[in-house]
C-alpha cells in the first residue's frame, strides 16, 4: 500500500511516519522538505496513492488554540481551503481512504465534566476548534462508496520526539527547573505511537468511518513534574494538584476495536527519554 502523509515532519506526524514505516507500509511525505514539496492550497498529484493521512496545520509556532496569531484570514486560507483543495485532489485521483487529524477542541465548551462522545453536536470555542471541524465537515462531504473517510478527534500528544524536535512538556519542563511558577492544570493525554496504532487499526476494520475520539488518560501537572524532580534531584516543589474537572473522551468505540492505549504506565517509562530530550 502507498500512503501519502503531511505534516511528517511535526510532533504528530513524526510518530505516525516511524509507526507506518515499521508496519511495511511504503509512504511518500508530502510538505516542505517532503518527497513532494508540499503546501497548504497545494492540489498534489496524487496517483497511484493508496490512502492519505493528513496531519499538516499551519499555525504560529507552539500554538493550535490561538494559533492563528494576528492573521486569522491567513489561518483560515490555509488551513480550512488547503485541507479542502487537499481532499478534492485526493478524491480526484481516486485514494480509497484518508485520515484526518482533528483534535477534541471540536467539543469547546460544553461543561467541565461532560463526557465527550462523538454523538454530541460540535460546539468549538475558539478558531483552532472551528477550523478542525470544517476539515472534519469537508472530508465527510466526499465520503461515499469509493472513498472512506476517518476524522480522529485527539486529545494532546505526548512521547519523545524526532531528532531535532522538542517534546510537548520541554518549556514547561524549561520553566519548572529554572524555578519558575507553574499553575496547576489537569488535562488529557495519548501517547504519539498509540495514536498512530490507532489509526492503523481502524486502518483494518474495513467498515470503519467517520468520527472517532482517541484519548488514554488524565494527567496532572503536580504528578508530572513531581517525578521530573525525583528523577532530576530538582529543589522545586511541584504545583499543586489541580481543582480543575476534566471532561473524558469516550473512546468506547475504538477500544471495542481491541485498542489498549498505554495509559500512565507508558508516560512515566518514557520520561527519563522526555528528560534527556528536553
Amino acid at each position: 500500500m502507498l500512503i501519502a502523509l503531511t505534516g511528517a515532519s511535526g510532533l504528530v506526524g513524526a510518530f505516525i511516519h516511524r509507526d507506518l514505516v515499521a508496519a511495511g507500509h511504503r509512504v511518500v511525505t508530502l510538505g516542505r522538505s517532503g518527497d513532494v514539496r508540499f503546501e497548504l492550497g497545494d492540489r498534489p498529484d496524487l496517483s497511484g496513492v493508496n490512502a492519505l493521512i493528513h496531519c499538516a496545520f499551519d499555525h504560529v509556532p507552539g500554538r493550535y488554540r490561538g494559533g492563528e496569531g494576528d492573521d486569522p484570514g491567513r489561518f483560515i486560507r490555509r488551513n480550512v481551503d488547503g485541507t479542502a483543495a487537499l481532499f478534492e485532489a485526493a478524491r480526484n485521483a481516486r485514494v480509497g481512504r484518508i485520515v484526518f487529524l482533528s483534535t477534541r477542541a471540536v467539543y469547546g465548551d460544553y461543561p467541565a465534566g461532560t463526557v465527550l462522545t462523538t454523538a454530541l453536536p460540535p460546539r468549538p470555542d475558539t478558531l483552532y476548534g472551528q477550523v478542525k471541524l470544517q476539515g472534519e465537515q469537508a472530508l465527510a462531504s466526499l465520503t461515499g462508496p469509493a472513498l472512506s473517510g476517518l476524522s480522529l478527534r485527539a486529545t494532546g500528544v505526548y512521547g519523545p520526539p524526532a531528532t531535532g524536535q522538542r517534546h510537548k512538556w520541554a518549556g514547561l519542563f524549561d520553566d519548572f527547573r529554572a524555578g519558575r511558577p507553574i499553575p496547576p492544570r489537569r488535562g488529557t493525554e495519548v501517547h504519539g505511537d498509540d495514536l498512530s496504532r490507532a489509526i492503523r487499526l481502524l486502518w483494518d476494520a474495513e467498515a470503519a468511518s467517520g468520527v472517532w475520539n482517541v484519548s488514554d488518560f488524565t494527567l496532572d501537572h503536580h504528578d508530572l513534574l513531581s517525578e521530573l524532580a525525583r528523577i532530576e534531584r530538582l529543589p522545586h516543589p511541584p504545583p499543586p494538584p489541580a481543582t480543575n474537572v476534566v471532561s473524558a473522551m469516550d473512546t468506547t468505540p475504538l477500544r471495542d476495536l481491541g485498542w489498549t492505549p498505554g495509559g500512565p504506565a507508558r508516560l512515566w517509562a518514557d520520561l527519563p527519554r522526555l528528560c534527556m530530550g528536553s
